[in-house]
């Protein structure tokens, strides 16, 4: 669905918090709100906000940025998105084009924001019923696709947000999407510039990302979720004081996407109501299509992101298996 532009949007302001400490270190940038009707990272952000301004928390080296609503008109909508996903095709409009719509004008105030970090945490939620985990991207790389060399840091990153599973990968499974409603043929570089993300454009940049998903949307836990998240991250940075209290972090069960299923028509429904990180077997039903065509797993895994309410022609749900990665270990 999209927005129609309105004056109350052409006014809108990014709000922006910066920290910067008199000892140099990282630099740090902490997005909430990318999506309006996720809620829990505006919250954890405004927390240490306030606990920055009082006194009560304290930057000892780098620079902290934090911007609590990323997308002001989706926010004020209290829906996914404005006039569009701004969680896609994240990269500045070129010199001379004008900007298509509500969010690229967002991305062109967010990406110099990005470029002047080298860390990014994206706080989210989710639509159906699950635990809190991180996404992380793909490992190091000298590929097209996503050519990457900081996969160590960006696990050490998730590991130390203490979720209990953290997925990997992204962009090679939405590549994977693209060519199959192309009927197989590879996607062109425009299609895959709509897969951009905010991670993807930090590791593009140099930098390196880990989105946290803090739970549903609506759990009054998840705002919580997004307050530890942002001062383990400042802790494992050294930005902040560490807690003496704290225990190394334990291994999270790693897992890693592998395809993607696409909602057809309206009356595509799911044979039950699905949780994420739900255990799916080889063979069992996941959903059926409206003209009676049954789906199942095609082996052992688990339903990652159903979305129950999808707009035909978008992600129905990802599907995802155990990995063999490990993020204590570097190389």
């Amino acid at each position: 669905m999209t927005a129609p532009r309105t004056e109350s949007a052409a006014n809108d302001t990014l709000r922006i918090h910066g920290f910067s400490a008199l000892q140099p270190g990282p630099r740090l940038i902490v997005l909430g709100g990318v999506h309006g009707d996720e809620t829990c990272g505006t919250i954890g952000i405004e927390r240490v906000v306030a606990e920055l301004g009082s006194g009560a928390l304290h930057l000892r080296c780098g620079q902290l940025t934090l911007v609590p609503v990323a997308n002001p008109l989706a926010r004020r909508l209290l829906r996914r998105e404005g006039e569009r996903n701004l969680n896609r095709l994240f990269r500045p409009t070129r010199p001379g084009d004008e900007p298509a719509d509500y969010e690229a004008r967002i991305t062109n105030l967010l990406c110099p924001l990005l470029d002047r970090h080298e860390v990014l945490l994206d706080l989210h939620s989710f639509q159906s019923e699950g635990e809190a985990f991180a996404m992380i991207g793909p490992r190091n790389n000298t590929g097209t696709l996503e050519p990457f060399a900081r996969a160590f840091e960006e696990g050490q990153l998730a590991l130390h947000l203490r979720t209990s599973r953290v997925v990997e990968g992204w962009l090679d499974i939405y590549a994977a999407g693209l060519a199959q409603r192309a009927g197989g043929q590879p996607a062109d570089d425009a299609a895959l510039a709509f897969g951009w993300g905010t991670n993807e454009y930090m590791r593009s940049r140099g930098g390196y990302g880990v989105t946290l998903e803090c739970g549903q949307h609506e759990d009054p836990a998840a705002p919580d979720v997004a307050h530890a998240a942002i001062l383990s991250a400042l802790r494992l940075l050294g930005m902040i004081e560490l807690d003496p209290a704290a225990q190394p972090p334990s291994p999270p069960a790693l897992l890693r996407l592998v395809s993607v299923t696409d909602r057809h028509h309206e009356d595509d429904q799911f044979v039950r109501e699905w949780a994420t990180f739900d255990p799916v077997a080889s063979g069992e039903p996941i959903g059926v299509r409206e003209d009676g065509s049954v789906l199942h797993a095609d082996r052992d895994g688990f339903i990652v992101f159903p979305n129950a309410e999808a707009l035909p022609g978008t992600e129905w749900f990802y599907f995802a298996v155990t990995s063999d990665r490990d993020l204590t270990r570097q190389g």
